[in-house]
C-alpha cells in the first residue's frame, strides 16, 4: 500500500500565517480546520525518514498508557508539488493558555547550576524542587512517570525544550502541557532494510534494546542507558514510576494502535510490535524483576542475621 492510500488529506485545511512553531525536526505551519480548530502540521525530517509516523504513534501510545498526549493524526499535505505523509498535532494553547518549557523554567531557577537546555539530571532534578509554580511532589511523579514512558517508547530527545506547562498567566493557572514532540521515539531512522534486519538478527534488536537509542538525559556529561539506569533501582522515585507505569502498559492495545495505523506497511507493522514487545521485556519487566530479587534478598539476609 502507498502512504498516500485511504489517508486523511490536510490540504483543505486553511494555513495560519500568524502562528508559528519552533524546534528542529521537521518544518512546522499552523492549519485551520472546518470548526476552527487550530493544528500545528509537521512535515517530514530529513534526517528522520519515519519521524512522522513516530510522532503519531508514540502519541497515541502515551495516551493508551494513561497520559495527558498531545492529539495527532497522520495525513497528507502536498509540498512542491508531491504529497507527503505529514502529521497533524491538535494546538493545545487555547484559552489564553501558553506553553511554557521546562527549559524556559528552568532557565528562572536560580540555583539551578546549568542553563535552561542543560540536561544533566541532578540540575533537573534541582528545578524541579526550587520552582515555585507547581507542587514539586507531583512534578517528580509526573517527569519519573514521563522517563518510563520514553524508556519503553525508545525516545533519545526528551530534553527541557519539548515538556513543560500551559500557563494561563491572567488567571494564574498552571497545569502540565499534554505529552508533546514524540518524533525521537520508536527509531525514526529505520529504514525497511534495516527493520528486516532487526526482525531476523537478535543481535542487532539487542543492539537497539541495551546500547542505543539511550536518553538525552546525562550523568557527569554521559547520557543515561535505560535498563543500566532504571534496573540499578539507584534513583527510587524512578523505581515508584516504574511500578507506577508498567502496569499501565497494554500490549494488546498498543497492538491494536499500531495495526490500526494505516499508512504503515506490514513489515513496518511487525517492526513496531516486536521492538515495543521486546522493550518491554527486556528494559522493564527485567528490571522490575531485579529489583524484586535484590530487595528479597537484602530482605533474607535481614531475617538471617536477626
Amino acid at each position: 500500500m502507498n502512504r498516500g492510500d485511504e489517508m486523511k488529506d490536510f490540504n483543505n485545511y486553511r494555513v495560519n500565517k500568524f502562528k508559528y512553531y519552533d524546534g528542529n525536526n521537521g518544518k512546522k505551519i499552523c492549519l485551520i480546520d472546518e470548526n476552527n480548530i487550530k493544528y500545528m502540521l509537521k512535515t517530514p525530517p530529513s534526517k528522520y525518514t519515519n519521524g512522522c509516523i513516530s510522532e503519531d504513534l508514540g502519541s497515541k501510545i502515551f495516551a493508551s498508557m494513561g497520559f495527558n498526549a498531545q492529539e495527532t493524526q497522520l495525513g497528507i499535505y502536498t509540498i512542491n508539488g508531491k504529497d507527503k505523509l505529514c502529521v497533524l498535532c491538535k494546538d493545545f494553547e487555547i484559552n489564553n493558555k501558553k506553553l511554557v518549557k521546562f527549559a524556559e523554567l528552568k532557565n528562572g531557577v536560580m540555583e539551578s547550576p546549568e542553563s535552561g537546555y542543560g540536561v544533566e539530571l541532578l540540575s533537573i532534578l534541582t528545578t524541579i524542587e526550587e520552582q515555585e509554580i507547581f507542587d514539586p511532589i507531583s512534578l517528580r511523579e509526573y517527569f519519573w512517570d514521563m522517563f518510563i514512558g520514553d524508556a519503553f517508547l525508545g525516545n533519545f530527545d526528551r530534553h527541557n525544550g519539548n515538556w513543560g506547562f500551559l500557563i494561563d498567566e491572567s488567571n494564574a493557572i498552571v497545569e502540565i502541557s499534554p505529552i508533546y514532540d514524540c518524533g525521537s521515539c520508536l527509531y525514526p531512522q529505520a529504514t525497511e532494510e534495516v527493520m528486516k534486519e532487526v526482525l531476523t538478527d537478535e543481535v542487532q534488536r539487542n543492539a537497539r534494546i541495551f546500547v542505543f537509542p539511550n536518553s538525552a538525559l546525562k550523568i557527569n556529561e554521559t547520557k543515561i542507558n535505560y535498563f543500566d539506569f532504571i534496573s540499578s533501582n539507584e534513583y527510587k522515585e524512578c523505581t515508584k514510576a516504574l511500578f507506577r507505569v508498567v502496569p499501565k502498559i497494554d500490549m494488546k492495545k498498543i497492538e491494536t494502535i499500531v495495526d490500526n495505523t494505516d499508512s504503515l506497511s506490514q513489515l513496518e507493522k511487525d517492526f513496531y510490535k516486536v521492538m515495543l514487545n521486546e522493550r518491554k521485556k527486556k528494559i522493564l519487566d527485567k528490571s522490575i524483576e531485579l529489583i524484586l530479587q535484590k530487595e528479597n534478598s537484602i530482605a533474607e539476609n535481614n531475617s538471617i542475621r536477626n
